[in-house]
């Protein structure tokens, strides 16, 4: 099991990342909250990892803070909850902003996610009751500083890392019609998720 990765970031096309470690590059993907604190591409960027082995193939998922992986690692377990639905998840909500929608049985913060419909909320409140809503402390949300200059290409990175997250074209278009032409694409991704969680 690969369970931290240490090394130099080379890609940053959200949702994944290259990372490159002793000359081995791994991709790993993480969610909108940890790739908000990342790096420069070359600089050095450690990071929490959980590897799941499929039919498929190795993935390998990657995280800011323990609390996150172990966030993560509860989500897989939930019935009906693959890896990508866990990651839209973290995306969609902080760690301490998911703890308090369970604490309070807030059905309706879930479903604003991409592929969480109504049951597939309830049924996540229900199971990670006694597991999240005691076991975390309420994450002070901390705002990651914005990009310093916004690439030529950031909107194209911006929409598809907003269908990357389950969002459909006209729904990640509609959000960004709200951004700053100068927005970064982290700063623009974590604006456009804010849009779309508005009712």
């Amino acid at each position: 099991m690969i369970g931290r990765l240490r090394g130099t970031l080379l890609e940053k096309n959200p949702p994944q990342i290259l990372v490159d470690v002793s000359g081995v590059g791994y991709e790993v993907d993480v969610p909108m909250s940890t790739f908000y604190h990342l790096p420069a591409t070359g600089q050095a960027v450690s990071l929490h990892t959980h590897l799941a082995v499929r039919e498929d193939g190795h993935f390998l998922y990657g995280f800011g803070s323990e609390e996150e992986r172990a966030v993560f690692r509860q989500l897989i377990k939930v019935s009906g909850i693959g890896a990508r639905t866990a990651l839209a998840v973290l995306s969609g909500l902080s760690v301490g902003d998911l703890a308090q929608a369970i604490a309070l049985q807030e059905a309706g913060r879930l479903v604003k996610i991409p592929g969480i419909g109504k049951k597939t909320a309830e049924r996540l409140l229900l199971e990670l009751k006694d597991k999240l809503g005691k076991a975390l402390p309420t994450v002070a949300a901390g705002l990651a500083p914005s990009d310093t200059a916004a690439a030529p290409d950031a909107r194209s990175d911006i929409l598809n890392a907003l269908m990357a997250l389950g969002y459909n074209e006209k729904e990640a278009l509609g959000a960004m019609k709200g951004l700053a032409d100068d927005a970064g694409v982290s700063d623009g991704i974590r604006q456009a998720l804010k849009l779309l969680a508005k009712p």
